[in-house]
């Protein structure tokens, strides 16, 4: 059984920033994907950043400069550091980890607002 609990979310005015961090546990294999996806109301899911266990990065054009991803192999734990963030990354930030399968964190909110 794995499970990813996330932290991190919040309201932060236009131009703040946030890290959200996501840690796994239970049986995982080292050699896995870990990232994020975002929703906002009335959108489809879409994928914001992950990272492989090898250190390779994708990044949404989107948020590609302003966020970072990161990953602590050793703890099974993603971090998303967002930065100039804008009303437009309103959503709710799901962490996820790919090991033989996709797991899901429980999702948490981050909102842009003044």
């Amino acid at each position: 059984q794995v499970q990813l609990v996330e932290s991190g979310g919040g309201l932060v005015q236009p131009g703040g920033s946030l890290r959200l961090s996501c840690a796994a546990s239970g049986s995982i294999f080292s050699d896995n994907i870990m990232g994020w996806y975002r929703q906002a109301p009335g959108k489809q899911r879409e994928l914001v950043a992950s990272t492989t266990s090898g250190g390779s990065t994708y990044y949404a054009a989107s948020v590609k400069g302003r966020f970072t991803v990161s990953r602590d192999n050793a703890k099974n734990t993603v971090y998303l550091q967002m930065s100039s963030l804008k009303p437009e990354d309103t959503a709710v930030y799901y962490c996820y980890v790919v090991s033989i399968r996709t797991y899901w964190g429980q999702g948490t909110q981050v909102t842009v607002s003044s």
